[in-house]
């Protein structure tokens, strides 16, 4: 089983653009080595036999582009995720409806309600998305 990093080992920065990993066991370097390279993380771990350092590469255009299809792919993963909660929620207010608990017209409205909910989340997902887009994309 994976065990997180920051239980085996001190991160730290001493250099704007470096992580220094230091194991409180040297002999999981070669398991923090491979589990750096299995993240795929685009970053290659050197050690010196006692800890192991991240040199993180300047961002170039290409992988500022790759940045920006990957949180436009997770901003869409979430929207589908608060489209299921909304299709649950409906779901669950028609059983109410059909059990007698609400009325045609009470119904409506909450489905209404839900559906504003829903439609400011997803907006809010959006602008959330542009602006790291924005971000992503400045030099």
């Amino acid at each position: 089983m994976a065990t997180p990093l920051k239980n085996l080992a001190n991160i730290s920065v001493p250099e704007p653009r470096t992580l220094l990993i230091s194991p409180f066991d040297p002999k999981c370097i070669p398991d923090v080595e491979k589990g750096i390279m299995v993240a795929d993380i685009g970053i290659t771990p050197q050690n010196d036999g006692k800890v192991v350092r991240l040199t993180i590469p300047q961002v170039t255009e290409e992988r500022r582009k790759e940045l920006v299809k990957t949180v436009k792919k997770m901003g869409e993963e979430v929207k589908v995720a608060v489209r299921n909660l909304r299709r649950d929620a409906n779901d669950e207010l028609k059983k109410e409806q059909k059990g007698g608990d609400l009325t045609e017209d009470d119904l409506k409205k909450e489905l209404d309600a839900v559906q504003k909910i829903i439609d400011k989340a997803i907006k809010d997902i959006d602008d959330i998305v542009a602006a790291k887009d924005k971000e992503i994309m400045e030099v």
